[in-house]
């Protein structure tokens, strides 16, 4: 169990060693972590010099962050963050992509649907065949800059 000592004014934190006689050693508990591991501010800071109220005033609406979280849970995913990364090397149809990415064709046309109805992905049909590419060069722009982050020393 995790608690916070008040008598010390640097804020000791105390420790309950927990016996987990299953695994027959001692733990700590999940809170421990999340205590030692909280960002917070120093006892002594004032905050910037920043006037926070023009930044507030600047914030991205609900609508916007709602749209970008969107967009970066559909690239949380690796399957899809693939097929982003075959489509920024030239334009393919679902048959190409099962076999750069050894995958079925049902799961790549599910994952293309998605990213299509996020406007990552559009498509061009000629005949039956159906070929994908990146949306636009904004989509393009996002994964390359992320790869170059990913990369950064």
């Amino acid at each position: 169990m995790l608690r916070i000592c008040p008598s010390f004014h640097l804020n000791i934190i105390c420790l309950q060693l927990c016996y987990n006689e299953e695994h027959n050693n001692l733990w700590l508990v999940e809170q421990l972590v999340q205590k030692l591991t909280q960002e917070t501010c120093d006892e002594t800071c004032n905050g910037t010099q920043v006037d926070f109220q023009v930044v507030k005033e600047n914030l991205i609406d609900e609508s916007a962050a709602s749209e970008m979280a969107d967009l970066f849970k559909t690239l949380g995913d690796p399957t899809r963050v693939k097929i982003i990364h075959a489509l920024s090397q030239s334009e393919l149809c679902v048959h190409d992509l099962t076999q750069v990415l050894d995958m079925g064709q049902s799961a790549i046309s599910h994952q293309l649907r998605f990213l299509r109805n996020l406007r990552i992905v559009k498509r061009r049909k000629v005949g039956k065949t159906v070929f994908y590419s990146l949306d636009d060069d904004h989509v393009e722009q996002i994964f390359v800059q992320t790869l170059q982050h990913l990369k950064h020393d």
